[in-house]
């Protein structure tokens, strides 16, 4: 499937600015892994992924699920930007009652696959949505986001490992590798060491990506999304925090919201005056 490279690239700096606002505007939530994610959720979103805006519960729809449930900012931008939900809705963004709850859940917000809350889980629920797809004798597929810290849960590789026995050619993986966790860089907290050789050692087909470089993104999606004989997983290099200076690569910023300073700062970087 041909894309517009610069239209992506325009809704993911579009998306980035609604990222900012909202963490702004709740004092709240997690700005970091939002920002890195979301050229990969343009890409996927703008290219494979078969969905309906206007009929969010298709029966036949691809599903989505965001494991790393926290990074729900960049979720509900790109819906937003898409039809799903109102751009209004954004303003209710970790608002008791709102469409936009701090992580991401089905039940409030058209659009959602999956209610986010412990990582580690969203892989075995992918996992279940691609089995049921082969049950009903369906084409729809299963694609999973993951942090690279949450890969540190053992729970992933017991999915990752049925997965590969069952042969789901219809699962797909993206792991936002953007090097941080909570309380600090990957690497300090647990090593990871050789990502593509350990999904591989699971049987998975494995492909790599620049998570920032929107052709090469569309490029890499288009690989996965080919994968048929097996669980293909895309492992995309990006930066915490991308497109903010001061928060890129800074474990300050995974669940940290910028003071007023701060967010008119964001918005000049972004192309946008503060409001």
């Amino acid at each position: 499937m041909s894309a517009d490279v610069a239209m992506l690239e325009e809704r993911a700096r579009r998306c980035r600015v609604d990222i900012v606002r909202m963490v702004h505007r709740a004092q709240a939530g997690h700005p970091g892994g939002s920002l890195s994610e979301i050229d990969l959720l343009v890409g996927l979103y703008g290219t494979v992924l078969r969905v309906r805006p206007e009929e969010p519960t298709w029966g036949d729809r691809d599903r989505f699920i965001l494991s790393k449930g926290h990074a729900s900012p960049g979720m509900y931008a790109l819906l937003a930007d898409l039809g799903f939900i109102a751009h209004e809705d954004l303003t209710s963004y970790r608002v008791k009652g709102g469409v936009c709850q701090g992580h991401v859940d089905m039940k409030w917000c058209p659009g959602v696959d999956f209610s986010a809350g412990s990582l580690g889980m969203g892989l075995s629920f992918g996992l279940g949505c691609a089995l049921a797809a082969r049950l009903d004798g369906s084409t729809r597929k299963a694609w999973v986001m993951l942090g690279d810290g949450e890969v540190q849960e053992g729970s992933v590789w017991e999915a990752a490992m049925a997965a590969h026995h069952h042969r789901v050619g219809n699962l797909k993986a993206i792991v936002d590798v953007n090097g941080i966790q909570n309380d600090d860089f990957c690497e300090v907290q647990m090593q990871l060491n050789d990502l593509a050789a350990t999904w591989a050692s699971f049987g998975w087909s494995v492909t790599t990506v620049d998570g920032h470089d929107m052709a090469s993104i569309v490029e890499a999606i288009a690989e996965v999304d080919a994968v048929s004989d097996r669980p293909a997983v895309l492992l995309a290099r990006t930066v915490k925090g991308k497109g903010v200076s001061f928060m890129e690569n800074n474990p300050a910023f995974h669940g940290a919201a910028p003071n007023d300073e701060q967010f008119a700062a964001a918005m000049l970087e972004l192309g946008e005056v503060a409001a």
